[in-house]
Protein backbone atom coordinates (compact mmCIF):
# COMPACT_ATOMS: atom_id res chain seq x y z
CA UNK A 1 0.00 0.00 0.00
CA UNK A 2 1.15 3.56 -0.61
CA UNK A 3 1.41 6.20 2.10
CA UNK A 4 -2.12 7.56 1.69
CA UNK A 5 -3.57 4.05 1.81
CA UNK A 6 -1.56 3.41 4.98
CA UNK A 7 -2.96 6.59 6.56
CA UNK A 8 -6.52 5.50 5.84
CA UNK A 9 -5.94 1.91 7.00
CA UNK A 10 -4.07 2.75 10.21
CA UNK A 11 -6.06 2.72 13.43
CA UNK A 12 -4.85 2.45 17.01
CA UNK A 13 -4.50 -1.20 18.06
CA UNK A 14 -4.03 -2.12 21.73
CA UNK A 15 -4.39 -5.92 21.71
CA UNK A 16 -1.65 -8.00 20.09
CA UNK A 17 -1.08 -11.64 19.22
CA UNK A 18 1.60 -13.66 20.98
CA UNK A 19 3.85 -13.60 17.95
CA UNK A 20 7.43 -12.26 17.75
CA UNK A 21 8.32 -9.78 15.04
CA UNK A 22 9.54 -11.59 11.96
CA UNK A 23 13.22 -11.20 11.10
CA UNK A 24 12.50 -9.33 7.86
CA UNK A 25 10.15 -6.95 9.68
CA UNK A 26 12.81 -6.22 12.31
CA UNK A 27 15.40 -5.51 9.63
CA UNK A 28 13.08 -3.17 7.71
CA UNK A 29 12.01 -1.35 10.85
CA UNK A 30 15.57 -0.94 12.07
CA UNK A 31 16.66 0.42 8.70
CA UNK A 32 13.87 3.01 8.84
CA UNK A 33 14.71 3.88 12.45
CA UNK A 34 18.37 4.32 11.50
CA UNK A 35 17.35 6.64 8.65
CA UNK A 36 15.10 8.68 10.96
CA UNK A 37 17.83 8.97 13.58
CA UNK A 38 20.39 10.11 11.03
CA UNK A 39 18.02 12.71 9.59
CA UNK A 40 16.60 14.00 12.88
CA UNK A 41 19.44 13.41 15.37
CA UNK A 42 16.94 11.64 17.61
CA UNK A 43 17.84 8.45 19.49
CA UNK A 44 14.86 6.27 18.53
CA UNK A 45 15.15 2.63 19.62
CA UNK A 46 13.22 -0.54 18.82
CA UNK A 47 12.53 -2.57 21.96
CA UNK A 48 11.68 -6.25 21.38
CA UNK A 49 10.44 -9.08 23.57
CA UNK A 50 9.96 -6.83 26.60
CA UNK A 51 6.59 -7.51 28.30
CA UNK A 52 6.92 -5.39 31.46
CA UNK A 53 6.30 -1.91 30.08
CA UNK A 54 2.69 -2.70 29.20
CA UNK A 55 1.91 -5.00 32.12
CA UNK A 56 1.07 -2.40 34.76
CA UNK A 57 -2.19 -0.95 36.01
CA UNK A 58 -2.26 1.96 33.56
CA UNK A 59 -1.64 -0.28 30.57
CA UNK A 60 -4.47 -2.60 31.58
CA UNK A 61 -6.67 0.43 32.26
CA UNK A 62 -5.87 1.58 28.73
CA UNK A 63 -6.90 -1.87 27.46
CA UNK A 64 -3.43 -2.83 26.23
CA UNK A 65 -2.65 -6.54 26.11
CA UNK A 66 0.02 -8.72 24.53
CA UNK A 67 2.44 -5.82 23.99
CA UNK A 68 6.05 -7.05 23.99
CA UNK A 69 7.49 -4.77 21.31
CA UNK A 70 7.55 -1.00 21.14
CA UNK A 71 9.41 1.95 19.70
CA UNK A 72 10.97 4.29 22.27
CA UNK A 73 11.02 7.90 21.02
CA UNK A 74 14.10 9.40 22.68
CA UNK A 75 16.01 12.57 21.95
CA UNK A 76 17.88 15.59 23.25
CA UNK A 77 15.85 17.77 25.57
CA UNK A 78 14.70 20.96 23.87
CA UNK A 79 11.66 22.94 22.77
CA UNK A 80 11.31 21.02 19.51
CA UNK A 81 11.71 17.48 20.89
CA UNK A 82 8.02 16.61 21.14
CA UNK A 83 7.16 17.88 17.66
CA UNK A 84 10.15 16.05 16.19
CA UNK A 85 9.17 12.82 17.96
CA UNK A 86 5.65 13.14 16.59
CA UNK A 87 6.89 13.71 13.04
CA UNK A 88 9.38 10.85 12.90
CA UNK A 89 7.29 8.55 15.07
CA UNK A 90 4.41 8.83 12.62
CA UNK A 91 6.80 8.12 9.76
CA UNK A 92 7.60 4.85 11.52
CA UNK A 93 3.94 4.14 12.31
CA UNK A 94 2.98 4.42 8.65
CA UNK A 95 5.99 2.35 7.58
CA UNK A 96 4.82 -0.34 10.02
CA UNK A 97 1.30 -0.19 8.57
CA UNK A 98 2.70 -0.70 5.08
CA UNK A 99 4.54 -3.76 6.41
CA UNK A 100 1.37 -5.32 7.81
CA UNK A 101 2.07 -4.38 11.43
CA UNK A 102 -0.17 -2.54 13.88
CA UNK A 103 0.70 0.27 16.26
CA UNK A 104 -0.59 2.60 18.95
CA UNK A 105 0.85 5.80 20.38
CA UNK A 106 1.13 5.47 24.17
CA UNK A 107 1.80 8.47 26.38
CA UNK A 108 0.88 7.59 29.97
CA UNK A 109 -0.23 3.97 29.77
CA UNK A 110 3.18 2.32 30.01
CA UNK A 111 5.91 1.82 32.62
CA UNK A 112 9.46 3.00 31.98
CA UNK A 113 11.72 -0.06 32.01
CA UNK A 114 15.14 1.56 32.20
CA UNK A 115 17.03 -1.55 31.12
CA UNK A 116 15.05 -1.78 27.88
CA UNK A 117 16.61 1.24 26.17
CA UNK A 118 19.46 3.73 26.53
CA UNK A 119 19.01 7.38 27.43
CA UNK A 120 22.21 9.39 27.09
CA UNK A 121 23.08 12.57 28.97
CA UNK A 122 20.76 15.42 28.05
CA UNK A 123 18.18 13.08 26.54
CA UNK A 124 14.69 12.07 27.61
CA UNK A 125 12.10 9.47 26.71
CA UNK A 126 9.30 11.42 25.07
CA UNK A 127 6.69 8.77 24.23
CA UNK A 128 6.49 5.15 23.04
CA UNK A 129 4.65 3.37 20.24
CA UNK A 130 3.45 -0.20 20.68
CA UNK A 131 4.04 -2.36 17.62
CA UNK A 132 3.23 -5.91 16.58
CA UNK A 133 0.62 -8.13 14.99
CA UNK A 134 -2.75 -6.93 16.18
CA UNK A 135 -5.64 -9.16 17.13
CA UNK A 136 -7.73 -6.71 15.10
CA UNK A 137 -7.18 -3.73 12.84
CA UNK A 138 -8.66 -1.15 15.19
CA UNK A 139 -11.58 1.08 14.30
CA UNK A 140 -12.04 4.50 12.77
CA UNK A 141 -13.04 7.50 14.86
CA UNK A 142 -15.15 10.48 13.93
CA UNK A 143 -13.02 13.25 12.43
CA UNK A 144 -13.51 16.94 11.84
CA UNK A 145 -14.16 18.39 8.41
CA UNK A 146 -11.50 20.28 6.50
CA UNK A 147 -13.36 23.56 7.03
CA UNK A 148 -13.22 23.04 10.80
CA UNK A 149 -9.41 22.97 10.84
CA UNK A 150 -8.66 25.68 8.26
CA UNK A 151 -8.50 29.35 9.19
CA UNK A 152 -9.51 31.83 6.48
CA UNK A 153 -11.91 31.81 3.56
CA UNK A 154 -9.59 32.41 0.62
CA UNK A 155 -9.16 30.19 -2.39
CA UNK A 156 -7.41 26.95 -1.57
CA UNK A 157 -5.32 25.13 -4.19
CA UNK A 158 -5.85 21.43 -4.67
CA UNK A 159 -2.54 20.50 -3.03
CA UNK A 160 -3.50 22.39 0.13
CA UNK A 161 -6.86 20.66 0.38
CA UNK A 162 -5.16 17.31 -0.19
CA UNK A 163 -2.72 18.08 2.61
CA UNK A 164 -5.49 19.01 5.02
CA UNK A 165 -7.47 15.88 4.15
CA UNK A 166 -4.36 13.78 4.86
CA UNK A 167 -3.87 15.61 8.16
CA UNK A 168 -7.39 14.67 9.22
CA UNK A 169 -6.31 11.02 9.21
CA UNK A 170 -3.54 11.79 11.72
CA UNK A 171 -3.87 10.26 15.19
CA UNK A 172 -4.08 12.87 17.95
CA UNK A 173 -4.34 12.70 21.73
CA UNK A 174 -7.88 11.76 22.77
CA UNK A 175 -8.81 12.14 19.06
CA UNK A 176 -9.38 15.84 19.68
CA UNK A 177 -7.67 17.15 16.50
CA UNK A 178 -6.60 20.40 18.16
CA UNK A 179 -4.81 21.93 15.19
CA UNK A 180 -5.52 24.75 12.73
CA UNK A 181 -4.07 25.35 9.25
CA UNK A 182 -3.71 28.65 7.42
CA UNK A 183 -2.42 29.46 3.93
CA UNK A 184 -0.72 32.59 2.59
CA UNK A 185 0.60 32.22 -0.94
CA UNK A 186 2.67 29.05 -0.80
CA UNK A 187 3.36 29.43 2.93
CA UNK A 188 1.49 27.05 5.21
CA UNK A 189 1.20 27.46 8.95
CA UNK A 190 -0.29 25.04 11.43
CA UNK A 191 -0.87 25.77 15.09
CA UNK A 192 -1.33 23.30 17.90
CA UNK A 193 -4.18 23.76 20.32
CA UNK A 194 -3.92 23.82 24.09
CA UNK A 195 -3.67 20.52 25.94
CA UNK A 196 -1.53 17.51 26.69
CA UNK A 197 0.68 16.16 23.91
CA UNK A 198 -0.46 18.75 21.36
CA UNK A 199 3.18 19.34 20.30
CA UNK A 200 3.53 15.64 19.51
CA UNK A 201 0.23 15.84 17.63
CA UNK A 202 1.63 18.80 15.68
CA UNK A 203 4.56 16.74 14.44
CA UNK A 204 2.26 13.89 13.43
CA UNK A 205 -0.08 16.28 11.61
CA UNK A 206 2.81 17.94 9.76
CA UNK A 207 4.03 14.59 8.47
CA UNK A 208 0.54 13.75 7.20
CA UNK A 209 0.13 17.16 5.56
CA UNK A 210 3.45 16.88 3.74
CA UNK A 211 2.55 13.43 2.46
CA UNK A 212 -0.81 14.62 1.16
CA UNK A 213 0.23 18.02 -0.24
CA UNK A 214 3.66 17.22 -1.59
CA UNK A 215 6.60 19.18 -0.17
CA UNK A 216 7.38 20.68 -3.58
CA UNK A 217 4.25 22.86 -3.40
CA UNK A 218 4.81 24.81 -0.20
CA UNK A 219 7.07 25.93 2.62
CA UNK A 220 6.22 25.94 6.32
CA UNK A 221 5.69 29.43 7.66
Amino acid sequence: MDLMEAMKARHSVRQYMDKPLEKKAVEELQAEIDACNQESRLHIQLVRNEPKAFDGFMAHYGKFSGVTNYIAMIGKKGPDLEEKCGYYGERLVLKAQQMGLNTCWAAMTYSKIKTAFRIDDGEKLCIVISIGYGKNQGSAHKVKTADEVVKGDGAQPEWFRAGVEAALFAPTAMNQQKFTFALSGNRVSVKAGIGFYTKIDLGIVKYHFEAGAGTEHFVWA
